[in-house]
C-alpha cells in the first residue's frame, strides 16, 4: 500500500506496540501530527514543554519495562529534549525520541529551526539516526526500538526531515531478523568465571551484595533473593537499585553511599567480599575510590564490559545478562552461615535505630522524613513513588521501604531537578491501576510545573506532594557544612502552591504538622484526577548520614543520638 513517510513511522510503532506517544507539535513534525488523526490507537499526550514529553516518557518507561515515546519538532523542540535524552542514558532507560527536521534540501543552512539534533545527542544517546531516504524508515524504527530495549536499555533518536515524513512510497513492513554488525548483547558468563565467584563466595567470611539498578532492568529479583538467602549474604541497594530485595527482609541493609544507611556503608568497608550486581560504582556510591572497600575481594556482573574495571579494579569480572548469570551461578553456591558478620552489621544497624529523628520527643515542627515515613506508612507501602532530585529524594530513598521492584522512579545519574513531577505522570499513564505519588521539593517543582495543564487534561489520578522547606535544601545543606552558612541563591520565594493547583481546576490541601498526615492520604485518595498536597516542613532539615565528596564511604557526618546534641 503506498504511505507517506509519516504513515509508515506510526506503522511500525504500532508493530512495536506503542500505543502512548507524550510530544508538543511544530512544523517540521507536522506531517506525522497529521497522520496521528488516523492512527486512533495511539494516544497522543500534549505535554506542555518537551522535556516534560521526554520524562514522561521515561517515567512510562521505568514503570512499566516497555519503551517509551517522545516526540518533538526540529530546533528548539528536539534541544528541549535534551536533558530527558541524557537523564535516560545515565538511568538505562528505554527510550525512543522522534524529531522532526528542516527538509533535507535545507539542511546545513541555518534554516528556521534547524539544529543538528544528531550532533548534539551523539554522547547522550545509545545510537541516533538521520533519515535521509524514507525507504530506510521502516528498518531503522524497528532497530531503534530493538537497541533501546536490549542489552543496557537506553535512549535512541530518529531525526526525520519533513520532506520524507511527505514522500509517498509503497509500504512492505520488514519481518527479517534484526541483525546489526558488531552489536551482540552479551547473554551468559563463561565457565571459569562462574567457577572463580564461586570460590570466592565460599572462602568469603565477611560477604555483602551490592545490589544495582542491573537487578530491576533484567528482573532478577527474585534470583538475587535466592542467592542471598542461600548463602546468607547481606544485602546494600544503590539508590536505583531500591526495590530489587524487599526492603523489610532480613537481610536488606538499606542503601548505601553519600546519604545511604551508615551501617551498609560500614559493612562495605569491612567486608571481605563483594558482590556487585548490575551496578556501576558510581562516585555516590564508593566515596574515596582510594581508600573504597580496601579489604574486599571483588565479583562484578554487568551486562555493559565498559563498566568492569572502570571505576573500581575487581578480581571477577563477568559481562552478562544479570538474571542469566543468576541462573547459571545460583543453584552452584553452597549453603552457608554468616552469623557473626550479620550479628555485626545488625548492632550498626540498632546505632542507626538510636539517631533517628521519626519518633523522636519534643518535636514541634514537621520535618520531611517524617512527611515520607508516614506517606509510606498510610499508602501501605504500596505506592509508586517518582521523586525529583534534592533533599526529599534521600529521604524517600531513607524513609519509604520499597517491597517490589520498579516501584521507586527517580533521577540517579544526572540528578535531574523537575525530573520527578512528569515522570509520575507516565509511570501513572503507564500503569493506571497502581497509585502513584510525585514526591517533589519546592525547587524542584518549579521546573516543570507547567505540566499540572497536561495532569489536569489527562485527567491523571497522580498525587502531588510537595515537601516545600522554602529552600534549595539541599545546596543548603552544603552551605551549612562546607561554607560557614552563606545561604547564597537558596532561599526560595515559591508561589501559593494551592492557589496555583487551584488555578488548573486541582485539589489542594496544605500541611502543616503530622497530624494531618493521614488526613491528607485520604484527601489524595479522594478525587479521581490529579491532586496536590503541600507538606511545609522544617526550613533547615538536615539529610544524615552524609559523605562529604572525596572522604572516604564510612567517614560519615551523622545525625547526634538523642542527648548528645551540641
Amino acid at each position: 500500500m503506498m504511505l507517506t513517510g509519516a504513515e509508515i513511522l506510526l506503522e511500525c510503532l504500532l508493530r512495536e506496540g506503542v500505543d502512548l506517544i507524550f510530544g508538543y507539535p511544530g512544523g517540521a513534525i507536522l506531517p506525522t501530527y497529521d497522520a496521528l488523526t488516523k492512527y486512533p490507537q495511539i494516544h497522543h499526550v500534549l505535554v506542555r514543554h518537551e522535556q516534560g514529553a521526554c520524562h514522561m516518557a521515561d517515567g512510562y518507561a521505568r514503570a512499566t519495562g516497555k519503551v517509551g515515546v517522545a516526540m518533538a519538532t526540529s530546533g528548539p523542540g528536539a534541544t528541549n529534549l535534551v536533558t530527558g535524552i541524557a537523564t535516560a542514558m545515565m538511568d538505562s532507560s528505554p527510550l525512543v525520541a522522534i524529531t522532526g527536521q528542516v527538509t533535507r534540501g535545507a539542511i546545513g543552512s541555518d534554516a528556521f529551526q534547524e539544529t543538528d539534533v544528531t550532533g548534539v545527542t551523539l554522547p547522550i544517546t545509545k545510537h541516533n539516526y538521520l533519515v535521509m531516504d524514507v525507504h530506510e524508515l521502516p528498518y531503522i524504527v524497528r532497530e531503534a526500538f530493538y537497541i533501546a530495549r536490549t542489552g543496557r536499555p537506553g535512549p535512541v533518536l530518529i531525526d526525520i526531515p519533513k520532506d520524507v515524513q511527505q514522500e509517498k512510497i509503497e509500504f512492505v513492513y520488514p519481518e527479517e531478523e534484526i541483525r546489526l554488525p558488531g552489536y551482540r548483547p552479551p547473554q551468559k558468563a563463561r565457565p571459569d568465571e562462574i567457577e572463580e565467584a564461586l570460590r570466592l563466595i565460599a572462602e568469603a567470611e565477611r560477604p555483602i551484595i551490592l545490589a544495582g539498578h542491573g537487578i530491576n532492568i533484567s528482573g532478577a529479583a527474585a534470583e538475587l533473593r535466592e542467592l542471598a538467602e542461600r548463602a546468607q549474604i547481606p544485602v546494600a541497594l544503590t539508590l536505583l537499585g531500591k526495590g530489587a530485595m524487599p526492603e523489610g527482609h532480613p537481610l536488606t541493609i538499606g542503601m548505601m553511599g553519600m546519604h545511604g544507611e551508615a551501617a551498609s556503608n560500614l559493612a562495605i568497608q569491612d567486608a571481605d567480599l563483594l558482590i556487585a550486581l548490575g551496578m556501576r560504582f558510581d562516585d555516590r556510591v564508593t566515596g574515596n575510590l582510594k581508600t573504597y572497600a580496601k579489604k574486599a575481594k571483588k565479583i562484578h556482573v554487568d551486562i555493559d564490559a565498559s563498566e568492569i574495571n572502570k571505576n573500581v579494579r575487581v578480581d571477577v569480572g563477568i559481562v552478562g545478562d544479570l538474571r542469566t548469570v543468576l541462573t547459571q551461578l545460583v543453584p552452584q553456591v553452597k549453603r552457608a552461615q554468616h552469623a557473626e558478620w550479620i550479628g555485626k552489621i545488625r548492632n550498626w544497624l540498632e546505632d542507626s535505630d538510636e539517631r533517628d529523628i521519626i519518633n523522636r520527643e519534643g518535636q514541634d515542627v514537621l520535618l520531611g522524613a517524617q512527611v515520607i515515613n508516614d506517606l509510606w506508612k498510610f499508602t501501605e507501602g504500596d505506592a509508586i513513588t517518582v521523586t525529583d532530585v534534592g533533599q526529599h529524594q534521600m529521604l524517600e530513598a531513607q524513609y519509604y521501604p520499597h517491597q517490589r521492584p520498579h516501584s521507586m522512579i527517580t533521577s540517579g545519574g544526572l540528578g535531574t531537578m523537575g525530573f520527578g513531577f512528569p515522570a509520575a505522570i507516565g509511570a501513572q499513564m503507564g500503569m493506571p491501576k497502581d497509585e502513584v505519588w510525585a514526591i517533589v521539593g519546592d525547587g524542584g517543582f518549579q521546573m516543570t510545573l507547567c505540566e499540572l495543564a497536561t495532569a489536569k487534561q489527562e485527567n491523571v489520578p497522580v498525587k502531588i506532594a510537595i515537601i516545600n522547606n522554602n529552600y534549595l535544601g539541599m545546596v543548603r545543606q552544603w552551605q551549612e557544612f562546607f561554607y560557614e552558612e552563606r545561604y547564597y541563591a537558596t532561599p526560595m520565594f515559591n508561589p501559593d502552591f494551592c492557589k496555583l493547583a487551584e488555578a488548573y481546576g486541582i485539589p489542594a490541601m496544605r500541611v502543616t504538622s503530622r497530624d494531618q498526615m493521614e488526613e491528607s492520604v485520604k484527601f489524595a485518595r479522594s478525587h479521581s484526577g490529579p491532586v496536590l498536597i503541600e507538606y511545609m516542613v522544617e526550613k533547615e532539615e538536615i539529610v544524615y548520614p552524609m559523605v562529604a565528596a572525596g572522604r572516604d564511604l564510612d567517614d560519615m557526618i551523622r545525625r547526634p543520638k538523642a542527648g548528645e546534641e551540641s
